[in-house]
């Protein structure tokens, strides 16, 4: 997993995986999700990202037990 922060376009983007991307879908305004060819998730992009994340230069990981 691969996490991304590019403050010039304010955009932050989650990779789940390395593969081929068949289509884009932006399931609310402002995030856009990709797929893959198996139908699973890709990757996960978020616009304006200063807007709606608390702290974009952090990053807090929790793996739950």
């Amino acid at each position: 997993m691969k996490i991304e922060y590019d403050e010039e376009t304010d955009t932050l983007t989650i990779v789940l995986r390395e593969c081929r991307i068949r289509e884009s879908d932006e399931l609310r305004p402002g995030v856009i999700v990709d797929f893959g060819h198996d139908g699973g998730m890709v990757s996960m992009e978020i616009l304006n990202a200063s807007k709606v994340v608390d702290a974009t230069k952090e990053i807090n990981f929790a793996i739950a037990h």
